[in-house]
């Protein structure tokens, strides 16, 4: 069964999980915002088959969250770095990690955000960038934007409708 590409689609969620949306490919970004570049690094890290892997990896590329970079040429071998937009994705891991730790670890947290000019915990939280507020349900909604088509704007109207009707 061939697997529907969400990449045509014109929300931003799904054109993002087009690209990342594997779970491998989030575990990958993770190990590369943590230092790691090379195949067999990833490879140790994940315990993955090297094929999925070599799959992953390119996907990433094509995608434009890696890079492929040569640091050896006999044998050829390559490293795989984070592009500007690879690097975009990290509000998106601490977001994981922060929620996983929350809700997924009844043991306690087994990594957190650490502060290191303070050393101290950190406690992400999105936030409005020209404000500072912190993102909240009930006084941030998603509307139909400048560039949504009919479809689009009939379910984000729908949507935010329901909002309203929640928030009374």
């Amino acid at each position: 069964m061939e697997r529907k590409s969400f990449g045509r689609m014109q929300c931003p969620i799904a054109r993002s999980l087009e690209r990342v949306g594997e779970w491998w490919s989030i575990l990958i970004l993770r190990d590369a915002f943590a230092g790691l570049t090379r195949f067999d690094q990833f490879q140790t890290s994940l315990d993955i088959a090297p094929n999925m892997l070599t799959r992953r990896l390119k996907s990433l590329v094509d995608a434009g969250l890696l890079e492929r970079r040569r640091y050896s040429e006999h044998p050829p071998r390559y490293e795989y770095v984070l592009t500007d937009r690879g690097i975009d994705f990290r509000p998106v891991v601490v977001a994981l990690y922060a929620w996983g730790n929350k809700h997924f670890a009844p043991e306690g947290a087994a990594i957190v955000l650490m502060d290191t000019d303070t050393g101290k915990r950190a406690d992400p939280v999105l936030v409005d960038r020209p404000t500072g507020t912190p993102i909240d349900l009930r006084r941030h909604v998603f509307v139909a934007g400048p560039a949504a088509n009919e479809r689009t704007r009939k379910r984000m109207d729908v949507k935010a409708r329901a909002r309203l009707s929640l928030n009374r």
